[in-house]
């Protein structure tokens, strides 16, 4: 493994090397190696994130300042009691015209004792399927909220950055199919736990509930597009 074009002084001053190159002991074996295959280490403190990538044949550092509106410790803590949502804000100006904030799902494994970290898009049908497992109509409406949510913060960058119109549009089919999916669960189905106490699950096997809806794909996408036409034409 070649190191000596690594950016060592931005290294030293993040905490990810040591003055002696060494790396820092809170990094794992495991973690430095993919971190030179282009993996992000993440680090969070209170309500700040920090990411470091990285870059240019492993002669750049890429590093992201991002915040959150919770603190860690808040966040990890709430999650025992019920599922944690947290938005994170970038605050770097490189990518201003893009999607500058994050929606995160936050749900402790009581199994493993830790708590899991889902984005609501990137992780959407896993996250979809772990909350629809749990037959809980709370956390289903508190679900869906966060994902109408999201939709709307994402129709309204659509309308302020139209050169990135098509970007933003691919994630927001992604929102609209989970709350379509949501939706799709018959009510029997949603009545099965009313404040019941279960236990997370995150290893989910039975897709079947929400199999009838992924049929209807493209009914959806035609209503998502017709949505989007009439909120486009209601902001002009």
């Amino acid at each position: 493994m070649q190191t000596e074009h690594l950016p060592t002084e931005d290294l030293k001053k993040f905490g990810i090397i040591n003055e002696d190159l060494s790396f820092s002991k809170n990094l794992k074996a495991d973690d430095i190696q993919k971190f030179f295959q282009g993996y992000t280490i993440v680090a969070d403190n209170g309500k700040n994130r920090a990411t470091f990538q990285l870059t240019e044949n492993n002669t750049k550092l890429k590093v992201i300042f991002l915040e959150r509106d919770k603190s860690i410790s808040e966040i990890i803590e709430n999650s025992k009691e019920k599922i944690e949502y947290s938005n994170i804000q970038n605050l770097s100006n490189e990518n201003e015209h893009k999607r500058s904030l994050e929606k995160k799902a936050f749900i402790y494994d009581n199994e493993n004792n830790i708590v899991a970290e889902f984005d609501l898009i990137k992780n959407a049908t896993e996250l979809t399927a772990i909350i629809v497992d749990k037959k809980d109509v709370v956390e289903m409406n508190r679900y869906k909220n966060e994902l109408q949510k999201l939709k709307n913060f994402l129709m309204d960058k659509m309308d302020q950055y139209p050169e990135i119109a098509k970007e933003i549009s691919n994630e927001l089919n992604i929102v609209s199919r989970e709350i379509n999916t949501v939706n799709s669960i018959s009510p029997d189905e949603k009545q099965i736990s009313k404040g019941g106490n279960s236990e997370s699950d995150l290893n989910v096997n039975d897709r079947d509930r929400y199999e009838d809806a992924n049929r209807n794909r493209e009914e959806q996408e035609e209503e998502i597009e017709q949505e989007q036409e009439k909120h486009r034409g209601f902001r002009r």
